[in-house]
């Protein structure tokens, strides 16, 4: 029952399938340990057909978005307005529950509601995020913490320090090191585990340890600002470090400034953010095909901006 299946998911239906039949599932409805796949799981913040599109476009070489055999769409309205934020989106991806805008891991209420980090982390799953922006920013936030809002960062970082997180990279260190309330939870997230860099991703990583990268006050600089190709370097790490054990793992990254460009109306911005995420993909993809029993899985929040191609060059 080893999954193969690689799922891209576009803003806008929801395709599910994989390689057992109905035989594998009478015969062995608990898999074994080994037989628990990897999942990947990839947002491109703001990213509608436009946006890839551009892709296509725009990259010297075919994407690696044609490599997915499975498409389809998502509608992505909240519990509260028929566009959805980031916080609610990812919300809805991580605990399965449709709330309102700005809503960190909670439901409606306010209700804390599980996400899928905690539930795989409870059944032996390893897991890691990975994101352009603020490693506290809306999208990674609503997969390890709870709060009604996602204006509160400092309360966020402080979650993450405690989480079931194995391993994260972004921007966003000021939330940890230079907060209000002047707790440094540098040194916690050390006293917890986490080897904290703020330099590079070069070195080995001590066995047992988990790899905190943060390299920003708050979110890294934009692709067309000279952000070097950070996304597939965390990637790979990521899939490096994750993939050294017997135990599963799941991990988001998180394209996050496909988001930016669209709320910039900056077109340029938007096509280097949907190329460097579209490396990332190609980075995964490889690994998923030389590891054989990893889900991959591809969609969007939500579009941002309105961004159309046009069928003349200015």
């Amino acid at each position: 029952m080893r999954l193969k299946v690689i799922l891209l998911l576009l803003a806008g239906c929801i395709v599910h399938s994989c390689n057992h039949n109905e035989a594998d599932v009478q015969s062995d409805p608990l898999p074994s340990k080994k037989k628990r796949p990897n999942i990947i799981f990839m947002v491109g913040d703001g990213m509608g057909l436009a946006q890839m599109s551009s892709a296509y476009l725009y990259k010297t070489e075919e994407p690696n978005f044609s490599r997915f055999p499975v498409v389809g769409l998502i509608k992505t309205t909240s519990g509260s307005h028929k566009i959805t934020d980031s916080a609610a989106g990812a919300t809805a991806f991580s605990c399965g529950k449709k709330t309102y805008n700005g809503a960190i891991g909670v439901d409606m209420d306010t209700t804390a509601a599980k996400t899928i980090v905690e539930e795989l982390s409870e059944h032996g799953w390893n897991t890691g995020i990975i994101s352009t922006s603020s490693i506290t920013h809306a999208t990674p936030a609503s997969f390890y913490a709870h709060v009604p809002s996602r204006m509160h960062q400092e309360e966020i970082a402080r979650q993450l320090v405690y989480s079931d997180v194995d391993f994260f990279a972004g921007g966003g260190f000021k939330w940890f090191l230079n907060r209000t309330d002047s707790v440094n939870y540098g040194d916690s997230l050390i006293n917890n585990g986490f080897i904290l860099d703020t330099n590079s991703m070069e070195g080995s990583i001590a066995e047992g340890k988990k790899p905190a990268y943060l390299f920003e006050p708050d979110g890294l600089p934009g692709k067309p600002l000279g952000r070097d190709d950070f996304l597939s370097r965390a990637t790979q790490r990521a899939l490096d470090h994750l993939s050294d054990s017997e135990d599963p793992f799941f991990l988001l990254i998180e394209g996050s400034q496909i988001d930016w460009g669209g709320h910039a109306n900056n077109g340029e911005y938007i096509i280097e953010e949907v190329k460097d995420f579209d490396n990332a993909i190609g980075t995964v993809l490889d690994f998923a095909a030389a590891d054989s029993n990893t889900l991959v899985v591809v969609t969007a929040d939500h579009e941002t901006g309105g961004f159309t191609l046009s069928s003349e060059t200015k």
